[in-house]
């Protein structure tokens, strides 16, 4: 039976091959994810032909009230979408892990683009739940959306930094080569200092644009993950660090999953130069991409979509993916979580709205 013993170096291994070497690997796909979501369980299953692993999905398990479940595989699962039959096979395997954890729903959130072929086959599975065209943001874990340069040409080969740049609208090409020449420099700082500052100055952005944040620890374990494929950035002029990062090359993937920038010379552009500086630590790596993250609409009065989208105008901006899929077991269950989730999203915004206020307040005052 391919439901994966965690307690099997061999077979964990084994798994682990497979998912790093995949076209649509993903850093949630891995199993060290479970180290920073450690607040979840983790499972995973796969299927085999022939002795060899041909489709993976690593499954993240959020245990509810009553002793009930939900499986989540984000970004998964890992397979050939040419021929998505294949997600029955993996929904068979984890079939065991259904029953064992109770669980209401297994959601699906793949890496793959959207096409009207594969969004009308998912949507006409018995018992599946599509979410993409029209979901909005309460709707969804993640945007469906990705802001992705890519690092390569079409046949494989690296970009040189000229390449590179030449993908970006003219305006981020301009601000990237200012800031350069008025000394905004940037720096790997994978230090214990070095990520107190990043947390600092991204705690800072949150408040000010009053969004909720992950504490200093969540930062810990994704290091304890991912080792040195980890880099703290820092960007900084002179004496002051005015933007800082996090960032992943999962294995030629690169993940920018978290940053922000103070209120110092802001006019100095050094979000633009960071991201630049970390593409081309991307293609002194070899690696195939970068990922800047995801936006839940295309939304031109948005300017974080539009800061994005700059860099990645010679990619056709935004790739759009397939989005999520809630392949339901317990249909009673799961309208009662239809109509929860979304109100437990809006309500955490607004607490985070709220507290970033108190704290504005609180330094207004001393």
């Amino acid at each position: 039976m391919p439901v994966l013993d965690l307690a099997d170096p061999a077979a964990v291994d084994r798994y682990g091959s497979f998912v790093r070497a995949h076209p649509h690997r993903a850093l949630t796909q891995d199993l060290r994810w479970g180290v920073v979501k450690d607040d979840w369980g983790q499972e995973a299953v796969y299927v085999e032909e022939d002795g060899a692993i041909v489709a993976a999905m690593t499954l993240l398990v959020r245990r509810l009230p009553g002793g009930f479940s939900v499986l989540y595989a984000p970004r998964g699962p890992l397979m050939d979408w040419s021929d998505p039959s294949m997600l029955h096979r993996l929904l068979a395997e984890a079939a065991p892990l259904v029953r064992r954890h109770r669980a209401i729903m297994t959601k699906l959130d793949p890496e793959v683009r959207f096409t009207s072929e594969l969004d009308a086959w998912l949507r006409d599975q018995d018992g599946w739940v599509v979410k993409n065209v029209g979901a909005g943001k309460d709707d969804m874990v993640q945007p469906r959306y990705c802001m992705i340069v890519r690092l390569q040409d079409e046949d494989g080969r690296q970009l040189d930094e000229d390449g590179l740049m030449a993908k970006y609208d003219g305006k981020a090409r301009n601000r990237v080569r200012t800031g350069r020449k008025k000394g905004v420099v940037t720096a790997a700082a994978d230090t214990e200092e070095g990520l107190r500052t990043f947390h600092d100055i991204y705690s800072y952005m949150a408040r000010r644009n009053e969004i909720t944040t992950r504490e200093l620890p969540y930062f810990h374990r994704l290091r304890a993950a991912f080792g040195d494929r980890m880099r703290v950035t820092l960007a900084s002029h002179e004496e002051d660090v005015l933007a800082a990062s996090v960032t992943v090359d999962y294995f030629g993937k690169l993940y920018y999953l978290y940053a922000g920038s103070n209120d110092l010379k802001r006019n100095l552009a050094p979000n633009q130069v960071m991201n630049h500086e970390l593409m081309v630590w991307g293609l002194e790596r070899g690696a195939e991409s970068y990922d800047m993250g995801g936006v839940f609409e295309l939304d031109n009065s948005d300017g974080l979509y539009l800061f994005k989208r700059a860099f990645c105008k010679g990619d056709g901006g935004a790739t759009e993916f397939v989005g999520e899929v809630d392949v339901v077991h317990r249909p009673a269950l799961y309208a009662v979580l239809a109509r929860l989730v979304p109100r437990v999203q809006r309500g955490r915004r607004a607490l985070a709205a709220r507290v970033s206020r108190a704290v504005k307040r609180r330094a207004r005052q001393a």
